[in-house]
């Protein structure tokens, strides 16, 4: 059984690199691609978004002279190098996929709409979201928001490095303390670094919950799919 029927997958790309200082880690990038069929062995509906910044961060760029929607346009073409590997690496494993992109770039991907992203998933495919929104000035956080409230996913699932919302950095601070639930307006007030505040914002006002665990622990997907209490669930 499980709790969720279709979900919206985040994950960051310097969760790619795995001990790497740079690029993609190939164990871990086959690590995530076997959670993610066994949980789409179990009939969820997936839809992935993937973030750039084991290849470039556009934000970072602009401190280094870069334009920044020129820095932002190549922290997109970042996704979809993570998007190509993490299809390659399902399709590995014999399951279906469907690479996405927000910006027109056939034959590398189809163009991203909400229609094609849910006929797909309803066909049993998992959908590769890439590109963020196609728009500079947007994180692949609030590309992740507004996918998930476009495919009409029932939660998003912020795979980290660490195992939930914590009130500081738990890699900085040992006296660090995890939420089991937190509110958005928490997360606001206390100024906690989950999401950015327009992705923060776009989840509250549509109602699209959050669970933020640790993706780095193999099995850990297939327990939050199945309703088990870990991580940080975030809610309006």
């Amino acid at each position: 059984m499980t709790k969720f029927r279709r979900i919206l997958l985040k994950l960051s790309g310097e969760s790619l690199m795995g001990d790497k200082q740079y690029g993609i880690d190939e164990a871990r990038l086959a690590s995530y691609a076997e959670q993610i069929k066994t949980i789409a062995d179990m009939g969820v509906q997936i839809s992935i978004v993937i973030g750039g910044g084991n290849i470039f961060r556009g934000l970072s760029g602009t401190d280094k002279g870069f334009d920044r929607v020129k820095g932002d346009q190549m922290g997109m073409l970042a996704t979809a190098i993570n998007g190509l590997a993490l299809s390659s690496a399902l399709g590995a494993l014999g399951q279906r996929n469907r690479l996405l992109t927000a910006i027109r770039m056939e034959p590398v991907g189809q163009f991203y709409s909400k229609w094609k992203a849910i006929n797909a998933m309803e066909k049993g495919e998992i959908v590769i979201l890439t590109c963020g929104t196609g728009n500079p000035f947007f994180t692949t956080d609030t590309g992740s928001a507004l996918r998930g409230i476009e495919i009409e996913a029932d939660v998003m699932l912020k795979g980290t490095r660490v195992d939930g919302v914590y009130t500081a950095d738990p890699e900085k601070d040992p006296t660090a303390t995890k939420f089991d639930t937190i509110s958005y307006d928490e997360i606001y007030n206390k100024g906690l670094k989950v999401m950015d505040l327009t992705a923060t914002t776009m989840c509250k006002e549509n109602n699209l919950p959050i669970i933020v665990f640790d993706m780095d622990t193999p099995g850990n997907l297939e327990k939050v799919i199945k309703g088990e209490n870990i991580g940080t669930y975030v809610h309006a």
